[in-house]
């Protein structure tokens, strides 16, 4: 298997393991497709972390299976190459991306699709498509510019330069820097605090912020509107306003 699903504690990990630099070929879109879906639906499954193992996350898609591919090919392709990263987004759950070493090109554009991103202190990013004379393909350019800005992603765009840890968090390219040997225990801790929520209420959350942000103020509004009082509806609403009248805030136990 090019990548897995193992889950403890509510928390899914996605692992890409295909050595020696985890190349994202199309096997291996399409097996993160399937786990992201798997994740998505599985009711364990609570809060999910993408990880590449202690070396590296991805490097990027594998150039060589697609130097073979024609225009033809490629338009066929495409759709499927942005299908399955969109799957890892649209997880209606917590993502965090665990980034070590290289997250470059696909690489990089996967750990967009997260929500969070923990960082090694060593790691290094970037979309360097421009060099083989192509432009990211499976999201970077929308969703990149969307995370850090227009300005600043032509930047790494049109340059293909790769960013060290400490830029990427002045950028916003990711959230948290620690030391390597602890990105995936700090990945997985913020997943599973996160597994112990309120799951629709995290859902609808997710689901207002990434909706809201494709559309106007006033759509926006509305969508947070009708989740707000959807929610109203749940048990766990029920828990968290009695247990804060009770007992206090962050107390609740969530179903």
């Amino acid at each position: 298997m090019t990548a897995t699903l193992e889950v403890a504690e509510g928390v899914g990990t996605i692992r890409l393991d295909r050595p020696p630099m985890n190349a994202l070929d199309i096997a291996t879109q399409d097996r993160l497709k399937e786990l992201a879906e798997e994740a998505a639906r599985r009711d364990d499954v609570r809060a999910v972390v993408i990880y590449g193992g202690e070396k590296v996350f991805a490097a990027g898609a594998d150039i060589k299976e697609m130097q073979d591919m024609d225009h033809a090919a490629m338009i066929v392709r495409s759709g499927a190459l942005q299908e399955s990263f969109t799957a890892v987004a649209r997880i209606p759950k917590p993502v965090v991306a665990a980034v070590t070493g290289y997250a470059l090109g696909g690489g990089c554009e996967l750990a967009l699709c997260a929500d969070f991103r923990i960082a090694a202190d060593n790691a290094k990013l970037g979309q360097p498509e421009i060099l083989l004379g192509v432009i990211p393909g499976a999201g970077g350019t929308q969703r990149l510019a969307r995370l850090v800005g227009p300005s600043k992603a032509k930047d790494l765009i049109f340059t293909g330069r790769h960013v060290k840890a400490d830029e990427a968090l002045t950028i916003g390219l990711v959230d948290r820097v620690v030391p390597a040997a602890e990105v995936y225990e700090q990945a997985h801790a913020w997943a599973a605090r996160l597994a112990r929520g309120p799951a629709i209420a995290l859902r609808a959350a997710k689901e207002s912020i990434d909706a809201g942000l494709e559309t106007d103020l006033d759509t926006g509004l509305a969508i947070e509107r009708t989740w707000f009082a959807g929610l109203f509806a749940t048990e766990d609403r029920e828990r968290g306003m009695r247990s804060f009248v009770e007992e206090g805030p962050g107390k609740a136990k969530f179903v």
